[in-house]
């Protein structure tokens, strides 16, 4: 079912699932900045996923909704990479995605169904991941999230600086 045929600049479904990436984008890069290196591998319990897979897994999600925005819906379960290559991969992806959001290109799912799917599922990581960091004994300093400068398109590694952090 096509959702859109308003221009994206015009769309206020596209801008919201557009901020919500660069949200994402920013909590995530925030979550995996400074990592140690030993939390690629950290693990809380037997059979549970390690955060080089979550964020392997996150990297397949935005991988598939650029696949259904597309119309070709695809879905591959990705081996992890290196962390640092798999840090990448995700904000490629991410840029992926918000490029697509960006054009004037049809959307097969509504910005909805893609918030609903992936998008959200992303979300949920990006908060494993954190509680993660607690957990491995490298916490993320918690944030006012309402002051940070979250901006549509700013999906990359490079985020703007915290505002208040405590």
């Amino acid at each position: 079912m096509p959702a859109s045929k308003a221009t994206p600049a015009s769309d206020p479904s596209r801008n919201l699932l557009r901020h919500t990436l660069a949200t994402l984008s920013y909590r995530g890069g925030k979550t995996l900045r400074d990592a140690p290196e030993s939390f690629a591998k950290f693990q809380i319990a037997q059979g549970s996923r390690t955060p080089e897979q979550i964020l392997a897994h996150i990297g397949d999600l935005f991988d598939w909704a650029l696949s259904l925005a597309k119309g070709k819906q695809s879905w591959h379960d990705s081996q992890p990479l290196p962390w640092s290559q798999e840090i990448g991969r995700l904000f490629r992806l991410l840029a992926e995605f918000d490029d697509y959001l960006a054009s004037d290109r049809p959307l097969a799912f509504s910005c909805e169904q893609l918030f609903q799917g992936p998008v959200a599922d992303a979300l949920t990581h990006v908060g494993q991941l954190a509680m993660l960091r607690r957990l491995a004994g490298s916490p993320v300093r918690a944030e006012n999230y309402l002051q940070a400068q979250i901006t549509i398109g700013r999906v990359g590694v490079e985020q703007a600086a915290p505002v208040m952090e405590f």
